[in-house]
């Protein structure tokens, strides 16, 4: 049975051929990571998603946030992939897509799905801290694409929080307010209990 990955897990390290070299999860400690599975390549959402975070690259390098893709698909078909989108697209693939046919990458984090009738992953994400904890995870089914922009939302509010002192709302991006946590212990507490929306404070109010 496959294993689901939760929030706070350590990512299982791994060690695989991929279109850029041999690479290691380790190899990318200290940094953000976004390790996510692709049901297949020469398939137009996987395509489409490619290509979007192709174009994208540079923003998550921005914010020191790496892209790993992994299926089950051979290295020869990657490169094959990649060629095509290319030549047909115009666009070159520039983040490492790994090659997992024993699916022992799929079956580690949770990929691979139980009730699938073939090998293919589903469509994962997982949101890995620069200590190697994953933060967040998001499983979409073959059909339908990820945002790119989420993809990028949710590092960034993941480093907001991280920098302490706040937690993000609905819709939040970067140069938007954040929320203060609630109060954790009675003084605290005491201090804002006059406020209806004690538990409801943005960065900067003046309650």
């Amino acid at each position: 049975m496959a294993h689901s990955l939760q929030i706070g897990d350590a990512a299982p390290n791994f060690q695989a051929r991929s279109t850029q070299g041999n690479i290691s999860l380790s190899d990318f400690r200290g940094k953000w990571l976004v390790l996510f599975s692709h049901p297949a390549d020469f398939t137009p959402v996987c395509t489409s998603e490619f290509v979007a975070l192709a174009k994208a690259k540079d923003r998550f390098d921005a914010i020191g946030c790496a892209l790993i893709a992994v299926s089950v698909d051979s290295l020869y078909s990657h490169f094959g992939w990649i060629s095509a989108i290319r030549e047909g697209l115009g666009v070159s693939l520039n983040f490492p897509i790994v090659e997992d046919p024993s699916l022992v990458i799929g079956r580690a984090y949770g990929m691979i799905s139980d009730r699938s009738q073939d090998a293919s992953a589903m469509r994962s994400s997982y949101y890995i801290d620069p200590e190697g904890i994953i933060r967040a995870v998001t499983t979409y089914p073959a059909t339908i694409g990820r945002s790119v922009e989420e993809m990028l939302r949710i590092v960034a509010a993941l480093q907001r929080v991280d920098q302490g002192g706040a937690v993000t709302p609905e819709g939040w991006h970067p140069g938007d307010p954040a929320l203060i946590p609630p109060p954790l212990d009675v003084q605290s507490f005491a201090e804002r209990a006059s406020d209806p929306l004690w538990f409801y404070k943005f960065e900067g109010s003046s309650k």
